[in-house]
Formats: C-alpha cells, structure tokens, sequence
C-alpha cells in the first residue's frame, strides 16, 4: 500500500501510570453506578490501577461540569471522565441538560487542553439506559474510558 501522508498520529489503549477521574451523577445512580463500574475495569484492563482512579458524585447531570471543571484545574489527571444518565420524560427538560453538559465539558477540555470524555446518556426511556450501562448495547461507562485513555495517549503523542 503506499503511504499517503508522512505523519499519523494515534493514542494507543495504555492506561499504566495514568491518573483519571470520574465525575458521577447521583440522579439514576443506579445506571451510574454500572457506568463508573465499566470505566474502572476498562481502566485496569488496559493496564491501570484501580487506586489511580478518583470519583467524584454530584446531585446530578447538570452539575458534572462544575466539578469537572474543579478537577480540570487541580493538574492532578491525565483526563477526566463524566458519567450521568438524563432520560428523556414528557418535558424538554433531559434535552436542555444534555445540550448545556455537552457544551460545557468540551469547553473544559479545550480550556485546559485536557481530556474531558463525555459519558453522559441521553436515552428516550429507560430500556435504552438499562442497554447501554452493561447489557445488550454493551457498557458507555468503558467505552468513555478507552477513549479517555485513546485520548491521554495520542494528547502524548502530538
């Protein structure tokens, strides 16, 4: 095959010696809860240790950013990982918290030039949050750990 262009950066799934946190939504703990459990094992799976792990819970969604953004500051993490689950009701509500988390934590990743993975799940109803925090749709909780770690690792690498 011929080479196409001269450099190509990646981020490889290393996690030994990385510090993360996790910001946790407490509203729907229960989804939450088997997110953060899924990024803690895909963090030690790729070779993390699970004491280089800081978790952080907030009331819930909305307020992620806010303690994000704290973490962000302290210097302490490789990256920081946000974990909620807003399911949408009969009101616009869940996609007003959706559209204003999204927005702020891809500001403080850009703020701190920082890794801040967006973990966040915005379902239509709770059979989609039950699919994504471990059953059929697999677990969103490790799938934003390997990013965030994909991430730490390509950041190394520019």
């Amino acid at each position: 095959m011929k080479k196409i262009v001269e450099n190509v950066f990646e981020g490889d799934l290393q996690s030994k010696g990385l510090r993360f946190a996790i910001v946790c939504a407490r509203f729907n703990e229960f989804f939450v809860s088997k997110l953060l459990d899924g990024a803690v094992d895909a963090i030690v799976r790729h070779g993390g240790k699970a004491d280089a792990v800081d978790v952080a819970w907030v009331p819930g969604s909305y307020e992620i950013p806010l303690a994000a953004a704290k973490l962000a500051k302290s210097a302490k993490y490789d990256a920081i990982i946000a974990l909620g689950v807003v399911i949408q009701g009969a009101t616009p509500h869940a996609s007003l918290i959706t559209a204003e988390v999204n927005k702020c934590l891809a500001q403080i990743s850009l703020d701190n030039e920082l890794p801040v993975i967006n973990g966040v799940l915005a379902t239509t109803n709770i059979e989609q949050a039950i699919e994504r925090s471990g059953t059929k749709a697999g677990n969103r909780g490790g799938s934003a750990a390997a990013t965030a770690i994909e991430m730490v690792n390509l950041i190394k690498n520019l």
